[in-house]
């Protein structure tokens, strides 16, 4: 199969390859249930040693900058509690953590979640986390203009592989909230 987007020698639907992603990610995908069938979400086997972003990019192509997204883990602090969430925007993009997450959480203070509690709670590995299996009942804030591109590289809950996911499917996902100005 030829990926839909950038070079990849090895590229599958991530239904045929359920073994390689983790059991999160893995149990998604066989429940999957968008408007997007979930054979067009597409599995690309990559190098763990370049999974972050900008040594993937230089590695497989400047084009994919704008074509990737980020998924990162936020902790939510108010007066005696702490609610994470997960957020995607473009990779040429950061999350307003402090602005549009913190209200969107309705949080005195928002911060990245530690790496330790990002990886406990996801079940995915760091560098490697998706929205595509996140956790029962976590808020997944995403970016509009991650739904406005035709397709999505975006980690596969592994370091090693990345899925290949059309922009609109995200706004199918579990406890999604669209928004504008998320990525700055």
């Amino acid at each position: 199969m030829r990926a839909p987007l950038g070079d990849f020698a090895d590229a599958r639907p991530a239904p045929d390859c359920l073994d390689l992603l983790v059991e999160p990610v893995a149990r998604a995908v066989r429940a999957w249930q968008g408007a997007v069938p979930a054979d067009q979400l597409v599995f690309v086997d990559t190098d763990p040693a370049i999974a972050d972003t900008a040594a993937f990019v230089e590695h497989h192509g400047a084009e994919l900058l704008d074509r990737s997204a980020n998924c990162v883990v936020v902790a939510g602090k108010r007066a005696g509690g702490s609610t994470l969430a997960a957020c995607v925007v473009l990779s040429r993009t950061r999350v307003d953590v402090n602005g549009v997450v913190r209200k969107q959480l309705g949080a005195r203070k928002a911060s990245f979640a530690p790496m330790d509690t990002a990886v406990s709670e996801t079940g995915m590995e760091y560098g490697g986390i998706t929205p595509i299996g996140l956790p029962d009942g976590w808020p997944l804030f995403v970016d509009s203009a991650v739904l406005d591109t035709e397709w999505v590289l975006i980690g596969s809950g592994r370091r090693r592989g990345k899925l290949i996911v059309p922009g609109k499917a995200f706004a199918d996902l579990p406890g999604v909230v669209v928004l504008e100005s998320l990525g700055t």
